[in-house]
């Protein structure tokens, strides 16, 4: 949940415990931006190959689905918009450990509070960001648990169906958050 305060206490730690710099525009701020692109690209290409039949058979991968995959493509777009943003601004991230979540408390301390950038905007960073995470965890819980119990194909087909389409509306809803944070964020980068 946004908390501007929160986020101002967490970014004058990472500046005084050397997490995150200040300095003039970062070097790298292209090297995020095509990151972001490429990201957001493979979202859509998955996005296509999972929900395009005759794309499927053409590439020859029916039942594809890569819905999961949507979701983690679309939030590593939009966290590397971010990472462009704060290298744009002179923010450099100087640590590895715990990135994203230095990355959340510096876009809302420098782009949200300064009304740079739409509540709209972070929540959505947030919210795909998590659910990238929780369905990343469950389907390695499931698959393990599927192949200790070889139980896959004794699940009911509703039960399936139902997590399919499921996983399907989240995916297309976290594409399309990425897509209006790549818009919106590359306005501001001016790139």
């Amino acid at each position: 949940m946004l908390d501007e305060k929160q986020s101002a206490q967490r970014v004058s730690e990472y500046l005084r415990n050397g997490t995150i710099a200040k300095e003039k525009e970062g070097k790298f701020v292209l090297f995020f931006l095509n990151n972001a692109k490429n990201s957001l690209d493979a979202a859509n290409l998955l996005w296509n190959a999972s929900a395009d039949k005759a794309l499927q058979k053409t590439l020859q991968i029916e039942g594809f689905n890569g819905y999961l995959w949507v979701i983690n493509a679309s939030y590593y777009s939009m966290f590397y918009m971010a990472r462009a943003l704060l290298e744009s601004a002179g923010v450099k991230i100087k640590q590895k450990k715990f990135v994203h979540e230095v990355t959340y408390h510096c876009l809302v301390h420098y782009f949200y509070s300064t009304k740079k950038l739409q509540k709209i905007f972070v929540d959505d960073f947030e919210e795909v960001g998590r659910e990238a995470a929780e369905l990343l965890g469950q389907q390695r819980a499931a698959e393990l648990m599927e192949e200790y119990h070889h139980e896959k194909k004794k699940r009911g087909s509703i039960t399936y169906e139902t997590g399919v389409i499921a996983l399907q509306q989240t995916a297309k809803t976290s594409l399309e958050r990425a897509r209006r944070f790549y818009g919106e964020t590359g306005k501001i980068t001016k790139r």
